[in-house]
């Protein structure tokens, strides 16, 4: 773009942009961005007219993406990065600090966590939100792109850019009704094996961490139940006779629920280290800094098993 062309850009335009383009309608961009939905049809008019492009068109049930707008998204949120940074002041008080927070973790690891960030939030910045998404097979590139923050997550191996540090130790305990049979005696293998089990699975395939443990035993259980996310799952637990297995952190949280126990599987299962993850980019910005000891303030609160609010 010439010189000419960027003296009659208006930066606000850019960031409506990136709203209009992650809510794919009009009135929900126009509430994010704070100003009439009169106002966000005129701005997408005007970068309509910037880009010579429909940028959202009309598609079942709203607004779709154009190919032009796909090409440009990653791209608008790398600059919108840059440009926040380079004007971020040297030091940082969040106190003050307004804006969203945009955290990459799986369903389970973010029922867990959550209510301790968003208690370190509520007391160090009360005017700072939180959007939190699972990583799905891309959580490193939205690190990339800066279309997240941080990224909580099981990280074996991290691509070039990416700094991780351990943030929890995690094993595995067994989850049932409070006044389940199988409370009045052992929980033995056998016993174990009997009963039938609900998983947690984001895609619906492929076997869970108990099932690798068991197929290495020349053993099996019976997986009654699939569901996407967690709280489905303690629910149906809650109120039938199935169990699940599921990390520890989480069962502390659910056994609370009073309707719940939770005991240690009669196999062994190990342990699994949940790490933090961010962008090279982000090491030293004063924001991001103060986000990762709020995240792992937030983790040694929830290891410890203080109760959210003490």
């Amino acid at each position: 773009m010439r010189e000419v062309d960027l003296r009659r850009v208006d930066l606000n335009l850019l960031v409506a942009l990136e709203a209009l383009l992650d809510e794919k309608n009009v009135t929900r961009a126009a509430h994010r961005l704070g100003m009439s939905q009169p106002a966000a049809s005129r701005a997408l008019g005007r970068l309509r007219a910037l880009f010579s492009d429909a940028l959202l068109v009309d598609g079942p049930g709203g607004y779709v993406l154009s190919s032009r707008a796909e090409a440009v998204r990653p791209m608008l949120r790398t600059i919108l990065a840059g440009v926040g940074e380079m004007l971020e002041a040297s030091s940082f008080d969040p106190a003050t600090a307004t804006g969203r927070v945009r955290l990459l973790t799986p369903d389970l690891q973010a029922a867990a966590l959550a209510p301790y960030l968003l208690a370190r939030l509520a007391r160090e910045a009360p005017s700072v939100d939180l959007d939190i998404a699972a990583p799905g097979a891309n959580g490193f590139e939205a690190l990339e792109q800066g279309v997240a923050d941080a990224m909580v997550a099981l990280v074996e191996d991290a691509p070039a850019g990416i700094q991780r540090r351990r943030l929890y130790d995690e094993d595995l305990v067994t989850l049932m009704r409070a006044h389940h049979p199988a409370l009045a005696e052992e929980l033995t293998l056998d016993r174990f094996l009997a009963l039938e089990h609900i998983v947690v699975s984001v895609t619906g395939v492929g076997p869970a961490p108990v099932d690798e443990v068991l197929a290495r035993m020349g053993r099996r259980r019976r997986v009654k139940l699939r569901v996407p996310n967690f709280f489905a799952a303690v629910e149906i637990a809650a109120r039938s006779d199935l169990i699940m297995t599921l990390p520890s952190s989480l069962a502390r949280a659910a056994a609370n629920m009073r309707r719940l126990a939770s005991l240690p599987p009669p196999l062994d299962l190990g342990s699994f280290t949940m790490s933090l993850a961010w962008h090279a980019r982000q090491q030293d910005a004063p924001r991001h800094i103060w986000l990762r000891r709020a995240i792992v303030a937030a983790a040694m609160d929830m290891s410890s098993g203080i109760e959210v609010g003490e």
